[in-house]
């Protein structure tokens, strides 16, 4: 009987030995070789995500780049219209010349009209005109309206109105006219 029992005895520790060694295995398996699996899974995984979405963007940029197109034939049209307004540097004194028409068309008498320094801007440059015109306050107005509807870029700025004491009704103005041109 002692013979069965070692047999049996020797059965069971085989069988707990090869039990603790298959779980030793299974751990060591997991541990070396399915934990670092999963991590540069996870790891290519997110990669691919990453340029799933990128090619996503990539789908969306002929869109946006005709969208961008049509923006850039707007404001190039906007700029054409813009320059369009501003006279050449040659055409300059016919500008000056239509202002001071303007002026005396409306009944204003021009007392002094000078042109001051040019100032040099990016791509145009601004003549300011120092004006002084003397007439009454509706002639003005009418004046300053005119010079609004001219289809040149024009800004009146620096004006000052003082009345006549001689004659009732009467202004005395002053001011800067710019206009602007190309350079």
């Amino acid at each position: 009987m002692d013979v069965l029992q070692d047999i049996d005895m020797n059965s069971t520790l085989r069988k707990v030995i090869f039990f603790v060694v298959t779980l030793g295995m299974t751990y060591a398996s997991y541990v070396y070789m399915i934990k670092p699996a999963n991590r540069d899974l996870a790891v290519q995984k997110e990669k691919m995500e990453q340029k799933n979405a990128k090619l996503k963007k990539l789908a969306n940029a002929p869109v946006v780049l005709e969208d961008l197109k049509k923006e850039l034939g707007r404001l190039e049209e906007s700029v054409d219209i813009l320059e369009s307004k501003l006279p050449g540097k040659k055409e300059i004194h016919t500008v000056l010349e239509n202002v001071a028409v303007i002026a005396q068309k409306h009944g204003l008498n021009p007392k002094t009209i000078r042109t001051l320094k040019q100032n040099y801007k990016n791509g145009y440059i601004e003549q300011p005109i120092k004006m002084e015109l003397h007439g009454d306050f509706s002639s003005y107005y009418s004046f300053l309206l005119a010079v609004e509807k001219l289809d040149r870029i024009t800004r009146i700025r620096e004006m000052v109105l003082k009345k006549n004491k001689k004659h009732d009704g009467f202004t005395e103005a002053s001011f800067v006219v710019s206009i602007f041109f190309q350079s």
